[in-house]
């Protein structure tokens, strides 16, 4: 992919609903397995305890579908969460809070990592168009050498 097309407001670009197609490669063993679902990405629920003001205008992302892993098909789902962030870009959260990464899409490209236990994770989102764009996740770790590489498109 050569051309990234800017996008100045990460949630107003992402809010909606995507395919996801996600190839996993375990780089060490060879192995190879595949998730097909779709995301979406809506508001988050209002969830105010009364002592402080509920987050606005950030995303619930839900992702669901069927992971193939060695030609074993399970349900799979993940849930994150998307707060503003300055200048348009985003915040993103695991389901209960704990900080993941960020993401600026205002070139079109964002380099980001996560420290997790052991391992780390370096991920690469460009944006191709309105409807499509990708990430591309290496984990390295002790015992992990994965590239999961996953590619969405906007639904209707």
């Amino acid at each position: 992919m050569g051309e990234f097309r800017p996008v100045p407001d990460a949630l107003a670009y992402l809010a909606g609903r995507w395919r996801v197609s996600r190839s996993v490669r375990d780089l060490a063993s060879g192995a190879e397995g595949e998730f097909t679902g779709v995301t979406e990405f809506g508001p988050l629920p209002d969830e105010g305890d009364g002592r402080a003001a509920p987050v606005t205008g950030g995303l619930l992302h839900h992702e669901s579908g069927t992971f193939v892993w060695q030609g074993v098909a399970r349900p799979a789902e993940r849930t994150l969460r998307f707060l503003p962030g300055p200048g348009g870009a985003a915040d993103v959260r695991f389901a209960d809070g704990r900080p993941f990464h960020d993401l600026d899409l205002t070139s079109g490209r964002h380099v980001t990592g996560h420290p997790c236990a052991a391992d780390l994770y370096r991920g690469e989102f460009t944006v191709r168009d309105a409807d499509h764009w990708r990430t591309v996740w290496r984990v390295r770790g002790p015992a992990k050498d994965l590239v999961l590489t996953t590619r969405y498109a906007r639904e209707g």
